[in-house]
């Protein structure tokens, strides 16, 4: 079971980190359904520049640029040209497959160098990495887990304890009495939007980089997606999105594991366990009336300071 649960952070990491991108653009007030094209585009360039260079830091920075660019698209047609965010955000996705196509085409099957991947061994933390149970799931990972869990936490520290934090959401409730009071709404999107774009960049570099560090077709089999369903799930919480991520992980791995029981349970059924769960949750959650529930109100609503 420890192993298990083991595993389970490390399929759910790519997932969290996808999961609080999008809290972050939905926060200020877009949905952004393109997360998986942007996974995809920080997974490609995160794993060619790895390739080529060696170099780990470079590989996971370019990876968190790469999606941050794609979220720069998305700002700009919806931002500033008050453009569809859902078809936007649709196409980003098309470009984000696209491109890591193209660029990708080349590295099907490349392995990374091993630098990289001893970088990215399991470091057992001091004292912590001791604890029964606890230590040997949270803290006898990789360096990019625990990266995820220093975002988690300051992510939570700027949306609930800070000034900023507290103008995102009052932009994602309210962008006209935001904009009234001297909030600067469109640098505040761009800002977030574009943060929240590296994030999901850097969840689809961690599956190319560490996950699965030999580039192939789809690398992100979907993830994008549930991502956006987990970003309901964990109604809006960076902390909530943690669970949430490392359950539909657990569930992605869960066929590999039931294998060697030789149920008879077919593959296919147990490969789409997250799918299906993500379906179930969605509908659990729209049919569960609460204040907590809600999204922000300006979700989806392009901005027009004319009409405050």
């Amino acid at each position: 079971m420890i192993s298990f649960l083991h595993a389970t952070v490390q399929a759910g990491t790519a997932l969290l980190l996808a999961t609080l991108g999008e809290i972050i653009t939905q926060k200020v007030g877009h949905l952004n359904l393109g997360v998986e094209g942007m996974m995809l585009m920080g997974a490609v360039m995160g794993f060619m520049v790895g390739y080529n260079t060696a170099d780990p830091i470079m590989a996971v920075f370019t990876a968190a640029i790469a999606g941050a660019i794609g979220a720069l698209i998305y700002a700009f047609l919806t931002v500033t040209l008050k453009a569809n965010q859902e078809v936007t955000g649709l196409t980003l996705t098309t470009f984000g497959a696209g491109f890591a196509t193209f660029v990708g085409d080349k590295l099907v099957g490349f392995k990374l160098p091993g630098e990289i991947n001893h970088f990215f061994r399991q470091i057992s933390l001091p004292v912590v990495g001791d604890i029964p149970v606890i230590g040997d799931i949270l803290f006898n990972q990789n360096i990019y887990v625990y990266m995820s869990y220093i975002i988690v936490i300051l992510l939570g520290i700027l949306l609930y304890k800070t000034n900023i934090g507290l103008n995102l959401r009052m932009i994602g409730e309210n962008a006209g009495a935001a904009d009234a009071s001297g909030i600067n709404v469109l640098k505040y999107k761009y800002a977030f939007i574009m943060l929240g774009g590296a994030l999901c960049g850097l969840g689809g570099g961690y599956l190319s980089l560490v996950y699965v560090p030999v580039w192939q077709e789809g690398v992100t089999a979907g993830m994008g997606w549930i991502a956006v369903a987990l970003v309901i799930f964990s109604l809006w919480n960076p902390y909530r999105a943690i669970g949430g991520a490392y359950f539909f992980g657990g569930l992605s791995i869960i066929g590999f594991r039931l294998q060697k029981y030789s149920l008879p349970i077919s593959i296919y059924f147990l490969d789409m366990l997250p799918y299906l769960a993500t379906i179930i949750v969605l509908i659990f959650m729209s049919l569960k009336k609460s204040k907590e529930n809600k999204p922000p109100k300006e979700l989806s609503r392009a901005y027009f300071r004319e009409e405050r």
